[in-house]
């Protein structure tokens, strides 16, 4: 009977063990997702050009706009859906292609939001 107590109550401790373990990692995956934002860093810099990693994160649906002061090329290295909100109500969503590039002018204002389930990677190269 001591034998019998014993493994029923070393078996209770592993099943309460593994279901606090995963409602854990659960709540703690669910709070590190939620607070990933886009991100924007500068790798180079000179009186002619700046170039910045910008890394675009799923479920990050309002970052907030921003204001590219010079003209850029972007470089797509980790290819998405992104849209574009712009001050005025407009939106445009294009599909970046890894590899893929485009243009555009300076003083462009909008928000970008990743409409998919993985990081989108662009290489802007701003001209001055």
């Amino acid at each position: 009977m001591k034998r019998y107590i014993m493994a029923a109550i070393f078996c209770a401790g592993i099943v309460v063990g593994i279901t606090c373990g995963a409602g854990t990692m659960l709540w703690l995956g669910t709070r590190i997702s939620a607070a990933q934002k886009n991100s924007s860093k500068v790798i180079l810099e000179n009186e002619k050009v700046r170039v910045k990693e910008a890394i675009f994160v799923p479920g990050d649906k309002k970052p907030g706009m921003h204001t590219h002061e010079y003209p850029h090329v972007g470089v797509a290295i980790d290819g998405g859906t992104l849209k574009f909100n712009y001050p005025d109500g407009k939106t445009e969503t294009l599909e970046l292609k890894a590899g893929g590039a485009g243009y555009r002018e300076a003083n462009v204002t909008h928000e970008a939001v990743n409409m998919g389930s993985k990081s989108i990677r662009v290489i802007e190269v701003e001209i001055k």
